[in-house]
C-alpha cells in the first residue's frame, strides 16, 4: 500500500465510520504517517495514535497477549472445541476500561 491509497482508503472507509473520541491506532509504517489521512481521522473528531518503533514495554498488545496467553495455558485446551470455547471466552476477559489503562500504563495517552 502507497500514502495515496492509504489516504483514499480513511478518507473513505475509515474516517466515515469514527465517532468522537475514536483513536485509531496504527504501527509506524511511513505511509501511515500522512497529515492528509490525520485531517480526515481529526475531522471525526477522533485521534490518530503511531506506535513508535517496536518495543514491548510502550506497546500495549504486548500487555494484553500476556494476559490472554495466561488464560489460554489455564484453560489447557486439547481439543477444536476446548479451544474454540475458550478463545470466546476471551472476548470477555478485557473490559474497555481495562483496555483503557492497557494504553495508559504505555505511556499513551489522549
Amino acid at each position: 500500500m502507497n500514502r495515496t491509497a492509504f489516504n483514499v482508503y480513511v478518507e473513505t472507509q475509515l474516517a466515515p465510520t469514527l465517532a468522537p473520541g475514536d483513536v485509531v491506532i496504527l504501527d509506524n509504517l511511513s505511509v501511515h504517517k500522512s497529515a492528509r489521512a490525520e485531517a480526515a481521522i481529526r475531522a471525526r473528531g477522533a485521534w490518530m495514535l503511531v506506535l513508535p518503533q517496536y518495543s514491548p514495554d510502550l506497546n500495549p498488545i504486548e500487555m494484553a497477549f500476556s494476559k490472554l496467553k495466561a488464560h489460554m495455558r489455564k484453560a489447557a485446551a486439547r481439543t477444536f472445541d476446548a479451544l474454540f470455547n475458550a478463545l470466546h471466552d476471551i472476548c470477555r476477559l478485557f473490559s474497555p476500561h481495562e483496555c483503557r489503562n492497557y494504553f495508559n500504563a504505555a505511556g499513551y495517552a489522549p
